[in-house]
């Protein structure tokens, strides 16, 4: 398995999530591509020469155009030599110890293309159990705030299902199946990439799994930042409307793997209540 970890600065939320890995995961057949994109903190730079001196599965490479999530994990992939991918992000800490044994489970099966994990905020209340499309008006994650052990609605909080999308912060799909899609779409900079990534997968026949024994704590987007400036609520709405046009029918028809009868409103699996009251 070869882990892809885009990083710039934010050395101790990468350390966390690096020795996450190295002391609770079971399975050692696996290496880290670290991708640096425009680290300006001379320590970060030493953090990386001690990490790679340290552990002979760790990789730096060195992306030096302007941030683009997509671009940096498409060009990640060129030096992973492993024949499944992880895309996961610098500011998550692994709980579950047979978190490759778990998601390698579904991923091998010959019909899935790509797996997501269960990902909790620090308070073990959820934060991912997969996406629902069409959500807040494009998507957005389901059973957000629940505690991790609450079954949700039928059980789908804690059952492995089949979903339409799930998160990047951990992603787990084959090698051919990222080749045969062509990778991550280079127009979505930060946000919608892992949407339009699965549905690419979706769209050439393979199954994305929500996988709900694995679980990780998600610090979310605390190294990225909030679209809190002109540039980025205009960058962030062109995304938007990138994915509504590219993926037009599935707006109009609905999740595929929902119930039309269930709201869109919030993401708890609730009934739809009636127009006009």
């Amino acid at each position: 398995v070869s882990i892809l970890i885009p990083n710039k600065d934010h050395t101790d939320d990468l350390d966390v999530c690096l020795n996450s890995f190295f002391e609770r995961a079971d399975y050692q057949n696996y290496e880290f591509i670290i991708i640096e994109n425009n680290s300006v903190l001379p320590e970060t730079f030493a953090y990386y020469e001690k990490i790679e001196k340290e552990h002979d599965n760790v990789k730096v490479v060195y992306w030096e155009a302007g941030f683009n999530y997509s671009a940096i994990n498409n060009f990640g992939f060129k030096f992973a030599k492993g024949d499944y991918i992880m895309l996961l992000n610098n500011d998550v800490e692994l709980i579950t110890p047979d978190i490759f044994q778990s998601m390698l489970g579904f991923c091998m099966r010959p019909e899935v293309g790509i797996v997501g994990a269960k990902l909790l905020y620090n308070d073990h209340t959820v934060q991912h159990a997969g996406v629902l499309v069409g959500a807040g008006g494009l998507a957005d994650h389901v059973f957000k705030g629940i505690h991790e052990d609450d079954p949700g609605y039928m059980g789908r909080a804690i059952s492995s299902q089949d979903v339409s999308a799930v998160t990047a912060a951990c992603l787990l799909v084959k090698r051919s199946v990222y080749e045969e899609v062509g990778g991550l779409e280079d127009e979505f900079q930060v946000a919608f990439n892992d949407v339009d990534f699965c549905l690419k997968v979706r769209r050439c026949g393979y199954l994305v799994v929500y996988d709900p024994y694995v679980k990780l704590y998600h610090y979310e987007s605390r190294s990225r930042g909030a679209e809190d400036n002109e540039e980025k609520i205009r960058r962030y709405q062109c995304e938007i409307d990138y994915v509504r046009r590219t993926w037009s029918e599935i707006m109009e028809k609905g999740d595929p793997m929902y119930n039309p009868n269930l709201t869109l409103v919030k993401c708890d699996y609730s009934l739809r209540e009636k127009e006009n009251g």
